[in-house]
């Protein structure tokens, strides 16, 4: 009969805050600029359509419709 190996609890890295609340940050900065090139469509720009002029030919680069 075999015996039984024993079980080794895993190392778990601590994760800096610092580290923890630049990623989150670089993830909001992101996320915020992924909004303005393909969802704004000039809901931000309040006179004109300044915005969506500025990224017209980026979503269509994006292949994200824009019309």
């Amino acid at each position: 009969m075999p015996k039984a190996q024993s079980v080794r609890p895993l190392a778990i890295p601590a994760i800096s805050t610092r580290l923890l609340l630049t990623a989150a940050g670089v993830v909001i900065v992101l996320l915020a600029l992924a909004y303005l090139v393909a969802f704004d469509q000039g809901a931000l720009s309040r006179s004109g359509m300044y915005m969506h002029e500025l990224m017209h030919d980026g979503r269509h680069l994006l292949g994200v419709p824009c019309h």
